[in-house]
């Protein structure tokens, strides 16, 4: 089985200080199902590619395993070039410390997203192309995928159910390793070994800082751990950080910060006001609120009849609690329920269930997003989702001196990451627009003050008929 990994990052040969593997040489590792590979097909300053062949030995796996009963079975397999859980325990040997992010001569690097382009020649996908990419586009992956036939000269047998498959994407490279780690063995829906407790910790650590908010997080935790539900239910538990109670309960006091700051001119209020003025105007029928938190937005679009489809999504499990009792969901008769729909999710990733509205809302959402995941948010909503209208709401910087319990230069909310001016949204707006094909504008919400104008800014994206 062969995978490569190739870098256009200038200059390109510093893929060897971050694989730890020179260039110069062919080195290769014993393992216990046969040997391992790695050499550089290419080198060079402009593009560099590293290749991982792993040679597996059938036929003596099979003989340690115990008699096949399939006579023919250890003789007429997949097993030496078809991507596999063999795979991943290669890469884990082989690149552990690229995997674990880590680089003594270029360490800022390791920790830097750069152009990275993987191919794996035979992957066996049990779940077909649409699968493949329900797996790999919400990571921000570009694919491309190419089925292999069963005999390159019998043409007319058709394809086999194996791929040739391309991932692009710009991305830190243990980002991609244990991307790879992880998803080959769920595509292949098996593993060559036992699974137990140390597959549960595996998962868990490899998936931690994307997994658990992964649309298809349920599938891949099932498949990595062949399909045995405690097990499944056992990492998922404890990736799903956001349960925990402290942890929510500190959210929730930070946000009463906020809001405590902010109600003597009932932001709120006129936050959710000037949303739904936007929407009216727009004749928008469906409206999906991208970070609906405990779901103040959507009481109100709830209440509007000419919206006849609404969706709420969130990243934390408790926040939505808190809006399926702030809407009454449970009370809901059947018709309003087949209106009215909560969806676990995160704004980074690409989700299938974010496309089809006409208009999206982000009310107070964007500056909670490290400044390195707003490029990822830009292109769930504004490539992939691509609703006609989206508004987006923020806080305005220049009005902080106004908030006297407000120290200078501090953020509204202890969990913001940013706070723009009127002129970065404006700029951050024209960008979005000229990228994805949207008209902007942007529009002051709240009493507004000579010399740093509103409280709150809003950003209204409206997309071109083209």
């Amino acid at each position: 089985m062969l995978l490569t990994i190739s870098t256009t990052h200038q200059p390109a040969t510093d893929l060897g200080f971050l694989l730890h593997k020179n260039p110069a040489h062919v080195q290769s590792e014993e393992l216990p199902f046969g040997r391992a590979h790695v050499f550089y097909p290419s080198v060079g300053a402009e593009r560099c590619t590293a290749a991982l062949f792993v040679e597996v030995d059938a036929v003596a796996l099979s003989r340690r395993e115990g008699r096949s009963a399939q006579p023919l079975e250890p003789y007429v397999n997949d097993r030496p070039y078809a991507a596999s859980s063999f795979l991943s325990v290669a890469i884990a040997r082989l690149f552990r410390s690229a995997m674990a992010g880590q680089s003594r001569e270029r360490p800022s690097l390791a920790d830097a997203p750069i152009p990275l382009e993987a191919t794996i020649s035979v992957l066996p996908c049990r779940g077909g192309e649409d699968l493949l990419r329900r797996l790999f586009e919400p990571l921000g992956y570009a694919l491309d995928v190419r089925a292999l036939a069963l005999d390159p000269v019998f043409t007319t047998w058709g394809t086999s159910r194996y791929l040739r498959v391309t991932l692009r994407a710009e991305r830190k490279l243990s980002e991609l390793l244990t991307h790879l780690y992880v998803l080959v063995p769920v595509l292949d829906d098996d593993k060559h070994y036992f699974i137990g407790e140390d597959e549960v910790a595996k998962l868990v650590r490899h998936g931690e800082n994307w997994l658990a908010a992964h649309p298809e997080r349920e599938l891949i935790a099932q498949r990595y751990l062949k399909h045995r539900r405690s097990l499944a239910d056992a990492a998922l538990a404890q990736l799903l950080v956001d349960e925990d109670p402290a942890a929510d309960e500190h959210a929730a006091a930070r946000a009463l910060e906020e809001e405590k700051l902010e109600r003597p001119m009932r932001l709120d209020d006129e936050r959710v006001g000037a949303v739904l003025s936007v929407l009216r105007a727009t004749s928008a029928r469906s409206v999906i609120d991208l970070g609906c938190g405990e779901g103040k937005l959507m009481r109100a679009l709830i209440a509007e009849p000419t919206f006849e489809r609404l969706a709420g999504v969130d990243v934390s499990h408790r926040a939505l609690e808190h809006a399926a009792d702030r809407i009454h969901y449970d009370k809901m008769n059947e018709r309003q329920r087949a209106r009215v729909s909560l969806l676990h999710g995160s704004l980074v990733y690409r989700d299938r269930r974010f496309a089809g509205f006409d208009a999206a809302t982000l009310v107070e959402v964007i500056e909670h997003l490290d400044p390195p995941r707003v490029s990822s948010l830009e292109r769930v909503v504004f490539e992939h989702a691509r609703p006609r209208v989206v508004v987006v709401t923020t806080p305005n910087a220049e009005y902080n001196v106004h908030f006297e319990a407000l120290a200078p230069g501090a953020f509204r909310h202890r969990d913001h990451r940013f706070e723009w001016t009127r002129a970065r949204l404006a700029s951050w707006a024209a960008g979005v627009s000229e990228r994805f094909g949207y008209a902007s504008r942007t529009l002051p919400i709240g009493p507004a003050r000579e010399g740093t104008g509103s409280p709150t800014q809003m950003a209204v994206f409206e997309r071109s008929a083209s």
